[in-house]
């Protein structure tokens, strides 16, 4: 069974650090950048598929080389096999649509077509959502969003998962769709080990995966649009139809606390930091 996940680096707004060109593009090679949050979600139900089902785990992103460091840390995370990073300038400043369109052509390319695809559920820069589903649209695939558990059933080539739907009140209902098929990870996902199997072999994948996590960049591939055989018309900036009216810098949030260093072997200073919590301890 081989799984692929969809990462992203975004940028790290706790720093306030995010730089812009002159047309309001954010330059990402010159911005500090973390995962995104909200693919952490998508890396722990991948990962709990692994668990379950065995098989090979992939990590997919679109960024500039900087982003290895991105895919690393999804290593460690899933515990994954390989790495495969779709990167070069013509790639560059795509919307939503240009990145499906990329991406989608990065799965196609992979020498075992994925059986799941896993996808957050929106970016921290972004917050549309559309990225998942729009690369789901380009492969034909189904998809099911919000998904919150999930089971395989190898034999009948069919997932079953349990979804949030929001209304008038919150709901849960249960998909099936045939496989090969895309799961968007709502963040109420909840992964879980109830067979002991299962938590065995969570901890032997977890000692597996350090050494590869060490030596992540010889398991890394690096594809640019060429290898991908892309019309850089239609990727990167030329290809994206989303027109960005205009774009505020986030400033880098003033400091509004003190902090006081106290060495935990000073008794004195450890007194007085008592002291300054006994109040709040007792609801004054």
């Amino acid at each position: 069974m081989h799984t692929v996940v969809l990462t992203k680096g975004v940028p790290d707004f706790r720093e306030g650090q995010v730089s812009f060109d002159e047309d309001g593009h954010l330059e990402r090679g010159k911005t500090p950048t973390v995962m995104n949050p909200n693919d952490k979600h998508a890396l722990r139900a991948a990962f709990q598929t692994k668990v379950r089902n065995g098989g090979h785990v992939s990590l997919m992103s679109m960024g500039p080389p900087g982003y290895k460091e991105v895919l690393q840390e999804g290593m460690r995370d899933v515990y994954a096999d390989d790495l495969y990073l779709l990167s070069d300038r013509e790639m560059g400043a795509a919307d939503t649509w240009a990145t499906a369109m990329t991406v989608a052509t990065g799965l196609q390319k992979l020498d075992d077509r994925p059986d799941l695809v896993f996808a957050g559920f929106k970016t921290a820069d972004g917050e549309t959502g559309h990225t998942g589903p729009q690369t789901c649209w380009c492969l034909d695939w189904p998809v099911i969003t919000h998904v919150i558990s999930l089971d395989v059933d190898e034999e009948e080539r069919t997932v079953r998962a349990k979804r949030l739907v929001e209304g008038d009140i919150s709901e849960i209902e249960t998909v099936e769709a045939p496989m090969p098929a895309f799961i968007v990870a709502d963040p109420e996902y909840e992964p879980s080990y109830r067979k002991a199997n299962h938590r065995l072999k969570h901890k032997d994948l977890r000692e597996e995966t350090k050494e590869r996590a060490a030596e992540y960049e010889d398991h890394v591939t690096v594809w640019d649009h060429e290898d991908l055989n892309l019309d850089p018309d239609y990727i990167g900036l030329d290809g994206s139809p989303t027109i960005v009216s205009g774009v505020d810098p986030i400033p880098k949030a003033p400091s509004e606390r003190d902090a006081t260093m106290v060495d935990a072997d000073d008794s004195e200073g450890m007194e007085q930091v008592v002291d300054e919590l006994a109040p709040y301890a007792t609801g004054d």
